[in-house]
């Protein structure tokens, strides 16, 4: 008996559970809204991202992992519903994101710049926030992004896209 015959229902079980995986991952990115949010920077003027936003647990809990790309004027927005200190991590995330933290008025706050792709290393936002959007590793600093600058979008109070 070939080693293929002896292991065939494991690997078809493998298989489904892969294929089962990918259907959820594929459905749980297919429910998230896109809207757009801008951001205002002191230095470089506005820039406008597409962003598929993260509010509920399910789409929380799945945010960017497995994805191997990210268009440069995309991100994930998680609307935290609560002013708290927020913790990531990058479990499962392929890309390398910088995650701007910010406040219920639009501000951001602190800028975790190029976080460590599958990373199990807790990224907090140090002080509470409302709200934190991911982009491409570095584009904060390409962008000339920084604390202080204020995002544009209607989760955030006082702003108007």
């Amino acid at each position: 008996m070939t080693w293929l015959k002896r292991h065939w229902f494991a690997l078809m079980g493998a298989v489904l559970l892969l294929a089962g995986a990918v259907h959820f991952i594929a459905a749980a990115h297919g429910r998230m809204r896109h809207e757009t949010l801008i951001i205002a920077s002191k230095v470089s003027g506005e820039h406008r991202f597409e962003v598929e936003i993260a509010d509920t647990p399910a789409t929380e809990e799945m945010g960017l992992m497995f994805r191997e790309y990210m268009a440069p004027d995309h991100g994930m927005l998680f609307e935290l519903n609560q002013n708290a200190v927020a913790h990531f991590w990058m479990k499962n995330t392929l890309i390398s994101l910088d995650l701007l933290f910010i406040s219920a008025d639009g501000v951001i706050k602190t800028i975790h710049a190029h976080a460590v792709p599958k990373s199990l290393a807790i990224i907090s936002s140090e002080v509470p926030v409302q709200a934190v959007l991911e982009i491409n590793g570095g584009l904060a600093k390409e962008l000339g992004i920084a604390e202080g600058d204020r995002v544009i979008h209607p989760y955030f109070k006082d702003t108007k896209p």
